[in-house]
C-alpha cells in the first residue's frame, strides 16, 4: 500500500502534469494561424504579396533578393518551408528551378504551385501595378473570405505606385535622364528604359561577355556616345566594368529585386534607391 505521503505527491504530480498539458495546448492553440500560409520564388513575389495581404498572410520567400534567381541552388531548408505552405507563387520562367520533382518532395498535398507570367520589369511602376492586380486576384482566390480586403489593399498599393512613379519620373527628366545614351544589362534595359534613358545596346552575363562581344558594345558605344554604363546587382555587379574602363565612362549598379540593397526590402524604396544611383551617377 501507498504511504499517505507517496499519493499525496503523487495527486500533485497528476495535477501539475494536467497543468503543463493546458497550459500548452493553450499556447498551441493560439499560435495556430488562420493566415493563408504563401511561399514566394523571389522578393518581388514576396514584396507584393506583402502590400496585398498584410496581416492576412503568412509570407516567407526562398531565393535571397541580392541572388541571382537562375543560379540559385535550392537547399533542403527550402523544401521545408514549402512543405508548409498552402500557395507557391513564382514566375514562369522560374519553372526549370522549382521542377515538378522538387515540389513533390515537400510532400505537401496541399501545396497549390501558381506560376504566374507578370511580363516586363517588376521595378518599373507600369509593371509593378500589373503584378500588384495578379497577385490581389489569386489571394482571393485562395482565400475568399477576404477578398474584398485584398483588393482594397491591391488598389491602394497601385495608387502608392503610380505615386512614386510620378515622383521619380519627375527627378529623372530634371535630371535629363531622357538624353542620356547608355549601355545596359538586358536584365535592367525594361527599368532603364522606363526611367526614360536611351538604351543603344544591351549585354548578358560576365559569361557571355566574350572578348569578341565585349568589343562590339565598346565598338557601338563610341560610335554612339554613350555616356553611362548600368550593371545589374543579381546578374553580374561587374559585368560592365571592363566597357566601362574602354569607354574612360562612369559606372553604376541597381538591383532588380527588393532587398538587394541595403534599406530597400519594400519596392517603393528600392526603386528610389535605383533612382538616386542613376541620378549620382549621370555626368554633369
Amino acid at each position: 500500500m501507498f504511504s499517505s505521503r507517496t499519493m499525496s505527491r503523487f495527486l500533485v504530480n497528476i495535477v501539475l502534469l494536467f497543468l503543463l498539458l493546458f497550459v500548452a495546448t493553450g499556447c498551441n492553440s493560439r499560435q495556430t494561424s488562420n493566415k493563408l500560409k504563401v511561399v514566394t520564388g523571389t522578393s518581388l513575389w514576396m514584396t507584393a504579396v506583402q502590400e496585398v495581404g498584410k496581416d492576412r498572410v503568412e509570407v516567407k520567400n526562398i531565393i535571397p533578393p541580392a541572388s541571382c534567381p537562375g543560379h540559385f541552388d535550392i537547399k533542403p531548408s527550402d523544401v521545408a518551408v514549402l512543405s508548409q505552405a498552402r500557395v507557391f507563387l513564382m514566375h514562369d520562367w522560374q519553372g526549370k528551378l522549382f521542377t515538378k520533382e522538387l515540389v513533390a518532395s515537400a510532400k505537401n498535398p496541399q501545396l497549390e504551385v501558381v506560376p504566374v507570367a507578370v511580363k516586363g520589369n517588376w521595378m518599373a511602376p507600369p509593371v509593378w501595378q500589373q503584378a500588384l492586380q495578379t497577385v490581389a486576384d489569386i489571394l482571393a482566390e485562395k482565400d475568399q473570405a477576404n477578398k474584398d480586403y485584398y483588393k482594397a489593399n491591391a488598389r491602394e498599393a497601385m495608387d502608392q505606385a503610380a505615386k512614386v512613379e510620378k515622383e521619380m519620373r519627375a527627378r529623372l527628366q530634371a535630371a535629363g535622364a531622357g538624353k542620356l545614351k547608355v549601355l545596359c544589362s538586358d536584365q535592367q534595359e525594361g527599368f532603364v528604359r522606363w526611367a526614360g534613358f536611351q538604351v543603344v545596346a544591351t549585354y548578358g552575363r560576365p559569361e557571355e561577355l566574350t572578348p569578341q562581344r565585349v568589343k562590339e558594345l565598346v565598338d557601338k558605344g563610341r560610335q554612339a556616345g554613350v555616356k553611362l554604363i548600368i550593371d545589374n546587382l543579381q546578374s553580374g555587379p561587374d559585368a560592365g566594368a571592363g566597357i566601362a574602363r574602354e569607354l574612360g565612362i562612369p559606372r553604376v549598379t541597381i538591383s532588380n529585386f527588393p532587398g538587394g540593397l541595403p534599406g530597400t526590402d519594400k519596392w517603393d524604396q528600392a526603386v528610389q534607391k535605383n533612382v538616386e544611383l542613376l541620378l549620382a551617377s549621370i555626368p554633369h
